[in-house]
């Protein structure tokens, strides 16, 4: 599929921009489990480290890779709209890595950046070309900007200083910060080169200049690093290499930028990574993991879009947020979310990952909203701890081994638990904090965090966290069944029922459910209400818990289709708060349309989609997944990366930023469409004894396949349904070309089966 800006590769695996003028940067996530990176199609990004307490080292806040010419000309391998510009230009955003192409009066330069398998840092391949008819000489500058020392503060300045390290070919800085450790000392970042450096700098004023840009920066435009030192001021990092090339030859140079410790770890990396030939096979090793870690499942259906961004992009997105959450900050809620839905694709990574959020609960069933900077912030958020149940059942059901249940996994206090134990105190945790009509409390927010003052006098209650709480409670009983904890099972067990009665009582507003009580008892998204008269993810989430009694989920999801159904998707809130309202939080300071407060809030639509699958509404699931992908402009215009999941689309109420997108990458609705895809509409819903089909296929997928790795057997399923199907009845499942009664698929370790299902009505 072509647009006007680019294309992805016939698999999948990468997207091709090929024109650099996009609407905003679009970009590409690198990572390992120390370091994090993104590049834009022209290189801008950031990079940091991180340890285990969300303490960071953030050594690199832009980047550029200047080519200076004889003639004192000057472009950037990375960006075509600096100094001289380029004739051509090309950006392959790829899993694991980006490459950027670009020509400039016969110069031919191909700049790649990715992030090795380990190591707390980024390496820049800078390929070089000469396609002129004489020699040239040319300097390559590689820049970065650095926050290492603050931004722009002088007082951070004082503590700090960068230098040229003539053994390692590296321009270092240091500082002092807390990381791996409480105490304070010094910290490094650099960027080193792997053949003899021709100049340096590490003094900003020297290299960029008092009052020149980023872009033009002084040493560049009188033709070269000036060896500059920096003591106390802001730093930068620069180098330069000179480039003699004969008519047709070529060369390649490499760079690692990052954070260290000391100085034997920059030398370690050089050791291993800038010794002949290691950064080439490093590369493929890198680009080989990331495929093999998110290749259990792929699919091939009528759409070409769904298929391309399934295939790849949309399963990486979920194993970044299964290890990175947010990015911005460790959300034990995000962290969560994506692992169980990693567990589909990949459930020994996401099973890891699982237990190390786990070992972030307090051992009181509680959980923070995320760590940072050597710290856990609860923020008084109420339902982080609700996703513990989520991740550990789905994955339990994807291994479909009850010794993990067993397994230690430590509190943030030391003390230690069975994964049962952490599942167990997060169950009874919340069904202790609930308050006066019996439902749980939401104190400072619940998955919606702009909810954020509805009870921080302690009496609000949240309608969706006593029914996300039923869900996993229900869990917990099945859970606790499987092990053989008779008396927790039954405890549960009358627990829910209660909690049912409970939501049925007082979550119910006439036609749909209530968002939430605040702390004064006064109804939030209730008809009654002059704006916010309905929230979204409350319908969709008592059809997920089956918390609905007389069949009030389907009601309610009517509702869902009457009032906030738009092009785009349905909106989270409606209609959107146009008031500040001290009692029910930052929602209602939001502007009208923008994520919380009345946009197509995409995290929240997976779960509309997904309550409609269990509803068997086939149609609305069509809708649904059109309406989400990023490139199909069936029922809206949209102006969003083609290649990944955003957070959000702006409504029409938006005004001039309709159908432009949140934020991307950083975001659950990956993760969740991932589920919905697979879980959802291709039915693919595992259970101890095996893999259970339970389809709700759109109507236009006639035939649809898949192949899905599980517990050690190869599944390649086909779907055929015929023109009236009604996409969820299945007449008939061959396996292997035997009549297979059930919907549960035969299952051996090493097995390969061939699965031909036939669905449509009775």
């Amino acid at each position: 599929m072509t647009d006007q800006y680019g294309h992805f590769s016939e698999d999948g695996s990468e997207y091709v921009i090929t024109n650099s003028r996009t609407p905003r940067h679009w970009y590409n996530y690198l990572w390992n489990d120390d370091y994090i990176t993104f590049t834009s199609q022209v290189g801008n990004g950031e990079g940091f480290a991180q340890d285990d307490m969300g303490r960071r080292i953030m050594p690199l806040i832009n980047r550029c890779l200047f080519l200076i010419d004889t003639d004192g000309s000057y472009w950037a391998a990375n960006n075509p709209m600096i100094g001289a510009g380029a004739t051509t230009y090309e950006c392959t955003h790829g899993l694991g890595y980006t490459v950027i192409r670009l020509e400039h009066d016969g110069i031919e330069t191909s700049l790649r950046i990715f992030v090795p398998r380990e190591g707390r840092c980024e390496v820049w391949s800078l390929h070089v070309r000469n396609n002129r008819s004489e020699a040239c000489s040319l300097k390559a500058v590689p820049y970065v900007k650095t926050a290492l020392d603050g931004f722009y503060r002088p007082q951070d300045y004082d503590m700090g200083r960068a230098d040229f390290d003539p053994a390692l070919q590296a321009v270092i800085g240091q500082n002092y910060g807390a990381f791996e450790s409480v105490e304070e000392r010094i910290l490094l970042g650099y960027l080193m080169a792997g053949d003899e450096v021709s100049g340096y700098d590490a003094r900003n004023d020297a290299f960029v200049g008092a009052y020149s840009e980023d872009s033009a920066p002084e040493a560049v435009l009188a033709g070269g690093c000036r060896n500059s030192s920096c003591y106390a001021e802001k730093m930068c990092f620069a180098l330069e290499n000179t480039i003699k090339l004969q008519p047709g030859e070529e060369r390649t140079l490499d760079y690692l930028s990052g954070a260290a410790i000391d100085r034997e770890e920059i030398a370690g990396l050089r050791k291993r990574l800038l010794a002949s030939g290691g950064i080439e096979t490093e590369f493929a090793a890198t680009v080989r993991k990331l495929v093999v870690d998110i290749e259990g499942l792929s699919i091939d259906t009528p759409d070409e879009g769904l298929n391309l961004l399934f295939n790849g992009f949309l399963k990486h997105q979920t194993s970044m947020g299964s290890r990175w959450a947010r990015v911005r900050h460790n959300g034990f809620r995000d962290t969560n979310c994506d692992c169980e839905c990693l567990g589909i694709v990949n459930p020994e990574l996401a099973w890891e990952r699982a237990k190390r959020i786990l070992s972030y609960q307090y051992s009181t069933g509680y959980a923070p909203r995320t760590f940072l900077n050597g710290q856990l912030e609860d923020r008084g958020y109420a339902d982080n701890t609700v996703w513990i149940t989520f991740n550990i059942y789905h994955i339990l059901k994807e291994i479909g081994d009850l010794s993990i249940l067993d397994q230690e996994v430590p509190f943030n206090d030391g003390s230690t638990g069975t994964v049962y134990d952490h599942v167990k105190r997060s169950v009874d945790w919340l069904w202790s904090d609930r308050g006066e009509l019996g439902l749980v409390r939401i104190h400072g927010g619940d998955w919606n965090d702009c909810l954020n003052l509805a009870g921080i006098k302690g009496n609000g209650m949240s309608v969706w966290l006593s029914i996300a709480w039923f869900l996993a409670n229900r869990q917990f009983v099945e859970i606790a069944q499987l092990k053989g904890c008779t008396e927790d099972a039954l405890l549960a067990q009358q627990r829910g029922d209660e909690m049912r009665e409970i939501i049925d009582q007082h979550g119910w507003d006439g036609e749909y459910y209530l968002a939430a009580y605040d702390d004064d008892g006064k109804k939030i998204g209730s008809h009654t209400c002059d704006e916010g008269k309905m929230h979204l993810i409350h319908q969709a989430w008592v059809v997920m818990a089956g918390a609905d009694k007389d069949g009030k989920g389907a009601l309610a999801m009517d509702a869902v289709e009457k009032n906030m159904i738009t092009g785009l998707g349905a909106v989270m809130a409606w209609p959107s708060y146009r008031y500040y309202r001290n009692d029910i939080g930052i929602t209602t300071q939001k502007l009208p349309g923008v994520h919380e407060n009345g946009s197509v809030y995409l995290h929240a639509c997976t779960w509309k989609l997904a309550a409609d699958a269990i509803l068997k509404r086939a149609d609305k699931v069509q809708e649904g997944i059109e309406k989400m992908l990023p490139d199909n402009h069936k029922w809206a215009e949209k102006h969003c990366e083609p290649y990944i999941m955003c957070n959000s689309y702006f409504p029409a109420e938006a005004g001039y930023r309709e159908g432009s997108p949140g934020q991307s990458w950083r975001t659950g609705t990956g993760a969740w469409f991932l589920k919905d895809i697979a879980f959802y509409a291709l039915g693919l819903q595992p259970e101890m004894d095996g893999l259970r089909l339970n389809p709700c296929l759109p109507p236009d997928w006639k035939t649809c396949s898949l192949r899905k790795h599980f517990r050690g057997a190869e599944y390649v399923i086909q779907y055929e349904q015929p023109e009236h199907s009604d996409g969820v009845t299945i007449n008939e499942i061959m396996v292997n070309g035997e009549l297979v009664e059930g919907d549960i698929l035969p299952w051996e370790a090493g097995g390969r089966y061939a699965v031909k299902v036939k669905v449509g009505e009775k």
